[in-house]
């Protein structure tokens, strides 16, 4: 885990700006979704900018449009800007990365929505990497209409992965009940055996381990590990992935001082709830960890993007075309969302900042007793 850099000069000027707060930022997702909705709600009680600093990115225009169709919500204080390093404290802030033309269909997935999307998350990106933002949290999108405008990634997890060079990420889905990561994500079934090796398996595993003691103050975490098969392979007789790949990384973690357990079926875990019993689960694939967790978490759930040197979270549900622009979308998950994000920076400062308190190791030979009976002195 690499150390976050020192603040540079245009990020200590807003810092001193927004008195210490966080500065969250949000993309708009695909504007004919439920995203802004979701946002407009989650941001609707004023006493919210006590706590952090919202920056949107997207349209004032869009924003406005969407703030009209909730009846409940009849002002909102929003400051329109260039750039996060002008935004207010005490206020909502929309930077206009989307042209003036920007319009809104709600319900409809067009090449212009899908567009949007894609220049807003550009547009976080580039201010997160320059620090003028803390946090991201990224509204829902249209992978389908991203994929037609040429955004060349799976979704979100995937781009912001590449944009931060790291070598691996790690799809994490927290709640209050339950903490869930996947082995492979947005991939075909029938392309998910050949996707899963012990190597994928155990470095999923550390970012698990890491990820649990750095952003959620798990001091041991113990970790679970689902098998891919029916009945975990039965012995064989339903597949043998379990006792070829998944036993054997499960064992090579442990040597690594990782606290891994399984393989478990999945019907008897989720069934008789063992994942309580555990700080996190990995699942082999996506729809194996994320119906359950949804079925468990749906209204609180969040997509936390893991082993980034950059904090990225999300709610858990999609644009949800067919309830866009009817105020039926909940809010409760982007709520989580950005308070999750708030929650893991704080953690990871903390963590951090205990890291660069603890005291070199000495060399080894270093209390040696001399042949007098008393200590060696370096």
């Amino acid at each position: 885990m690499k150390h976050r850099p020192p603040a540079r000069p245009a990020e200590q000027k807003i810092k001193d700006m927004q008195n210490g707060k966080i500065i969250v930022g949000i993309t708009q997702g695909d504007s004919n979704g439920i995203g802004y909705e979701v946002i407009i709600k989650a941001l609707a009680d004023p006493r919210i900018l006590e706590q952090f600093t919202p920056v949107i990115y997207g349209s004032s225009k869009l924003f406005g449009f969407y703030r009209k169709t909730i009846p409940e919500v009849e002002q909102m204080d929003t400051n329109a800007i260039q750039s996060a390093s002008e935004a207010h404290p005490k206020r909502i802030n929309i930077v206009n990365c989307l042209p003036d033309s920007a319009y809104a269909e709600p319900g409809q997935a067009t090449a212009e929505s899908a567009g949007g999307a894609i220049q807003a998350l550009k547009s976080a990106i580039d201010e997160l990497r320059k620090g003028l933002i803390d946090v991201l949290v990224t509204g829902p999108i249209n992978k389908k209409a991203m994929s037609n405008e040429g955004f060349g990634f799976p979704g979100h997890t995937e781009y912001i992965q590449n944009a931060f060079n790291a070598q691996d990420s790690l799809m994490f889905m927290v709640s209050h009940r339950l903490r869930l990561a996947v082995v492979t994500g947005h991939i075909p079934l029938k392309e998910v055996a050949a996707q899963i090796t012990e190597e994928r398996i155990l470095s999923k595993l550390r970012l698990i381990n890491a990820s649990l003691k750095q952003d959620f103050v798990v001091d041991q975490p113990r970790i679970a590990v689902l098998s891919l098969n029916p009945h975990s392979g039965d012995g064989g007789l339903l597949g043998t992935e379990e006792q070829d790949i998944i036993i054997p990384a499960i064992k090579k973690a442990t040597d690594e001082g990782i606290l891994a357990f399984g393989p478990f079926s999945p019907d008897g875990f989720f069934g008789l709830n063992h994942f309580e019993d555990f700080d996190a689960t990995l699942a082999m694939y996506h729809d194996q960890g994320l119906a359950p967790f949804k079925a468990l978490s749906f209204e609180d759930g969040v997509n936390f993007t893991a082993g980034l040197p950059v904090i990225r979270t999300s709610p858990d549900h999609g644009t949800a075309f067919e309830m866009a622009g009817r105020d039926e979308a909940d809010p409760r998950s982007m709520r989580a969302a950005i308070f999750t994000a708030i929650d893991i920076y704080r953690n990871r400062r903390q963590w951090e900042a205990l890291q660069e308190d603890k005291m070199p190791e000495r060399p080894l030979g270093h209390d040696k007793p001399r042949k007098d009976g008393k200590p060696q002195i370096a």
